[in-house]
């Protein structure tokens, strides 16, 4: 196959992910184009005579070269996908990826802040600079509904129903929820509210908003919550996705209700909420530890 033939097959396919993130089709059409040159190494002419052992000795190749175990995972999805596609289109007789496992990722617990640092955190000066009452806003919503970073940036004044307190979200995939706007939420956004009529763009429907009166970007709630963790004492690295986790540490913890959790935030997949449990489990383990008669050390 020429280079033309390679990149119109990977243009081909991408366009069949209408609802992946642009960052998603760059890594998928990276993760071909190295398959590709594998292909092409090993000798093989056509994607059909492209067989399981050579995606198993890409593989290996790829972890002697330092990628890890999750890029790996990510690149074995991206060439299932790419046959399953092919599959559809006649291009190959069968789907190598099927009979290829990638190594497991080791899983690393996510970091939380505790209840007390968590509200530490939404301590706010009590003024109504405009700055202020959009910060407030958003750390108690990120808190207390638990979303994504790109989800509260996407958030538009018709997703949002304070006197239900209910906020429909625009998660991954494209996929919609609905999820409930705590009392503090509520609260912190009604004077924000107030305020943001005086500051928006003509036209603008995003929430949440910056000087010029425009869609507040990610990149920009990362840096506001850096500052106020910071101005707050808490001496470790706040990040969007740390309230994330607090919140369904916290819910877990007192509720011990992991479907709801789910639910909540809006994963495909109970498995991935279940990190959360190691997590409480954890906490328990630390109790253990410094309660019982029998844990203490003499």
């Amino acid at each position: 196959m020429t280079d033309e033939a390679v990149e119109a097959g990977i243009r081909d396919f991408l366009a069949t992910l209408p609802h992946a993130s642009k960052h998603t089709r760059d890594a998928y059409r990276r993760d071909l184009l190295a398959l590709d040159a594998h292909r092409r190494r090993v000798g093989v002419n056509r994607w059909r005579d492209y067989g399981a052992h050579h995606l198993r000795a890409f593989v290996a190749e790829q972890h002697r070269q330092g990628v890890g175990a999750r890029s790996l995972q990510r690149r074995l999805s991206a060439v299932r996908a790419f046959y399953r596609h092919l599959l559809r289109r006649g291009g190959a007789a069968h789907n190598p990826a099927d009979l290829v496992r990638a190594p497991k990722a080791p899983r690393h617990l996510p970091k939380v802040l505790d209840v007390d640092q968590s509200a530490r955190l939404m301590e706010l000066p009590a003024n109504d600079d405009a700055r202020t009452l959009r910060d407030r806003a958003i750390l108690e919503l990120l808190y207390g509904s638990g979303l994504r970073v790109s989800e509260l940036v996407g958030l538009n004044l018709e997703d949002l129903d304070l006197a239900d307190r209910e906020l429909r979200v625009m998660g991954k995939g494209r996929k919609q929820r609905q999820v409930p706007v705590g009392r503090r939420a509520a609260a912190a956004l009604k004077p924000w509210l107030a305020c943001r009529q005086n500051v928006a763009a003509s036209g603008e429907r995003a929430i949440f908003i910056n000087h010029q009166g425009r869609r507040l970007s990610a990149r920009a709630v990362q840096a506001r919550l850096r500052l106020w963790a910071q101005r707050q004492g808490l001496d470790t690295h706040v990040h969007p996705h740390m309230l994330r986790h607090s919140f369904a540490s916290h819910l877990l913890e007192s509720s011990g209700d992991l479907r709801a959790v789910q639910e909540l935030l809006g994963h495909a997949d109970i498995s991935t909420t279940q990190i959360y449990t190691h997590l409480d489990f954890q906490h328990l383990a630390k109790v253990y530890d410094a309660a019982h008669p029998r844990a203490r050390r003499r």
